[in-house]
């Protein structure tokens, strides 16, 4: 019987910490990780594929997953003084206060504040 989700992987242009296979992140106290694995040819994809999904993650095109914060508005100007670039900024919702960013390699995510 599965358990729990352990690990999900985020395809990145770039993971910064040099020629890794893969690496894991995730904020403090969260059991699930992020694995980022570098987009390029391997075993399970072929030159042609990578090149197709680095252009539509560049593209903004690329929904990868929503964070969860305690104060939506507070999170965003933090992340924004660190060079977060926001598409939109914290706009109440129905479901609480979100705002929209992406990462470097153009994935975008939801950073969610629940009502």
């Amino acid at each position: 019987m599965i358990q729990r989700l352990s690990h999900t992987t985020l395809f990145v242009t770039d993971q910064t910490m040099g020629n890794f296979r893969w690496l894991t992140v995730g904020p403090k106290g969260q059991d699930a990780q992020i694995i980022l694995m570098k987009l390029a040819p391997s075993g399970r994809m072929d030159a042609e594929s990578a090149e197709t999904l680095k252009n539509l993650i560049q593209r903004g095109l690329v929904a990868a997953g929503a964070f969860e914060t305690a104060d939506c508005r507070k999170t965003y100007e933090e992340l924004t003084a660190r060079g977060v670039e926001f598409a939109s900024p914290p706009e109440d919702k129905f479901y609480g206060i979100e705002a929209v960013f992406k990462d470097n390699s153009g994935n975008w995510f939801s950073l969610t504040q629940r009502k």
